[in-house]
């Protein structure tokens, strides 16, 4: 899914099973038909009702031994461990090969469809390779197309009666290796199929989708309506509403509309790994009843369940313009951010884009201008007219000045904006115009704002040290930035990694987090304890542990190992044999 450096499908999953966002029902108007209060839409059904007691209470316990062993200081440090701590064992012991085999044929009878179920080596090989991330390639034992909710939930009855991991897939956009198979293999379930638009309530600025829905498609068939709504969540192309949910994605319009862990995903109906239908809430707003169950599952990268329907808020289309200008330095740029964001100025985005990437915008040969090799800032203004984007304009020009910001110039029309930022979002294509072959480790991480200017200068410092080549972009008005790591040989590669690792120590050294919008995945799980302490990790595998008992859902994701467990998805040393 997810994120400024996702490659379209074309270069990472099978292009045949793409499809273009379908919609089936199309209501301008709110829905008030009456649903049964038994049904999936009034709540959770009485086991589920017990689910939720069993994890309130695991979560409490395992809440009050965190904050009994962990202790913190007014510095970033945290203080990680205890020797009274316990650790919450996941399970790594799954079918064996026989049993699998058996769930391969139960599978073919189980779903109605002929190719529903394929075992075809290139399907299995496009579901579990990709070129966005540099992982060992792990392949799957069997992929399955469902078309229904019905047929996830007797996809994860099978699973869970013959023990097989199971991984949702759909845009094969993500960067840390999220839709890869564990080394057992395992159920790859794509959900391409299930990409429809069900309901559009313009009224309430709200849509109702199926999870493999791509925000683009959503946009244009908002416009094409005639709707002045989109949903403002703006990841690679090609990602998809449950791919972006899981891995808590966000994109450039994040300075001004925030991620996916804000408001804009409202329900989900989920099937748990025991199989059983959970809707979180209902449509509404708002609601303070209960636990927001709906932010349990935005982030958990497919391991407490599988999305089979989302509502997500809508925002009002406003027009926008962009400007560019460019700097001496990283530095001066990012600084320069941090003074204009203090204007109160409509910005929409706000884009660092380092003289590398100019460079690279260049020569790939896409772009209708000729770019100085310069760091430099897009801005994506907003406002309600154009009188008020030409004072925001005005604005931002006095204050880039005074950082030594030069060549500021504004789009003439709406044709020359999109033009401009076409070249922002061709990003990962333009980078690999800068080594023939090569590949690239992309890579993220988030501090606060005000910390932004010494790590982007240090990392570009350290990329020029380690005699690599990098592009780097940066949703510099919330602190995010973005590292294309090129590399050819085996031994770029572990330069490039040793860059990535110490580019997240700088970041985590400086009060931020590993990763800003990428997710965890298989690359970034080892940095966790060190960033969100261990009685945090500890209560978010208590509460795996309780939803997922048996670990088949995206098993080696997310969860950093415990000392008895493998050190990585790649060791298989704990199969059953």
């Amino acid at each position: 899914m997810l994120n400024s450096f996702g490659i379209t499908r074309s270069l990472a999953g099978p292009i045949r099973r793409a499809g273009s966002t379908r919609i089936l029902v199309f209501s301008r108007v709110y829905s008030t038909g009456n649903k049964d209060a038994s049904g999936p839409a009034a709540g959770t059904t009485r086991s589920s009702r017990a689910w939720i007691g069993v994890l309130a209470v695991t979560a409490l316990a395992s809440g009050l031994l965190g904050y009994s062993t962990a202790k913190t200081t007014n510095t970033a440090k945290t203080i990680l461990d205890s020797p009274q701590r316990t650790h919450t064992k996941l399970n790594t012991v799954f079918g064996s090969p026989e049993d699998f085999r058996k769930a391969i044929e139960e599978l073919k009878n189980a779903l109605s469809d002929n190719d529903s179920v394929s075992t075809d080596s290139d399907d299995i090989l496009a579901h579990g390779f990709s070129v966005n991330y540099h992982y060992p390639d792990s392949l799957h034992s069997v992929v399955v197309y469902p078309n229904s909710m019905e047929d996830v939930v007797k996809i994860v009855k099978i699973a869970t009666k013959y023990r097989m991991p199971v991984i949702a897939y759909s845009g094969a956009t993500s960067l840390e290796g999220h839709f890869q198979s564990h080394p057992v293999g395992g159920i790859c379930v794509d959900m391409n199929r299930m990409d429809r638009i069900l309901e559009i309530h313009e009224a309430d600025s709200d849509l109702i989708c199926q999870p493999a829905a791509k925000w683009m498609d959503i946009n244009d068939i908002l416009k094409e309506k005639g709707i002045p709504l989109f949903f403002p969540i703006d990841p690679g192309p090609g990602a998809t509403l449950g791919g972006m949910l899981s891995t808590g994605c966000s994109g450039t319009n994040a300075v001004r509309y925030g991620t996916a862990k804000g408001e804009w995903f409202l329900n989900l109906t989920v099937v748990l790994p025991s199989g059983e239908v959970i809707k979180t809430r209902r449509r509404s707003r708002k609601s303070s009843a209960g636990f927001d169950l709906t932010k349990l599952f935005i982030g958990a990268e497919g391991t407490l369940g599988i999305v089979t329907e989302v509502t997500i808020r809508l925002a009002p289309l406003l027009p926008t313009t962009v400007a560019a200008v460019h700097f001496p330095d990283v530095r001066s740029a990012t600084q320069a951010v941090i003074d204009v964001m203090n204007q109160g100025v409509g910005i929409q985005c706000v884009e660092l884009l380092d003289d590398v990437f100019m460079a690279a915008t260049n020569k790939y040969g896409v772009s209708k201008r000729k770019w100085p090799v310069k760091d430099s800032l897009f801005f994506k203004l907003q406002g309600p007219n154009r009188e008020s984007l030409l004072e925001s304009a005005r604005i931002i020009k006095d204050v880039v000045e005074k950082y030594g910001g030069t060549g500021f110039s504004l789009a003439k029309d709406d044709q020359e904006a999109d033009e401009i930022w076409s070249d922002r979002k061709n990003a990962p294509f333009s980078a690999f115009a800068l080594i023939d072959g090569g590949r690239a480790i992309g890579t993220d991480v988030c501090v606060p704002v005000s910390n932004l200017p010494e790590l982007v200068y240090e990392t570009k410092k350290d990329v020029i040290e380690s005699r690599l080549i990098s592009t780097i972009i940066g949703h510099v008005g919330d602190g995010n930035f973005h590292a294309m790591l090129l590399y050819k040989t085996d031994e770029e590669l572990e330069r490039a990694k040793e860059i990535a690792d110490r580019m997240v120590k700088r970041a985590l050294a400086l009060d931020g987090t590993c990763t800003g919008e990428h997710g965890v995945g298989v690359g970034k799980k080892k940095y966790l304890v060190e960033e969100l302490g261990a009685g945090t990790v500890e209560l978010m595998k208590t509460i795996k542990h309780a939803i997922d008992p048996l670990g088949l859902f995206n098993p080696g994701k997310l969860y950093p190992d415990t000392p008895s467990e493998p050190e990585s998805l790649l060791d298989a040393s704990s199969v059953q044999k």
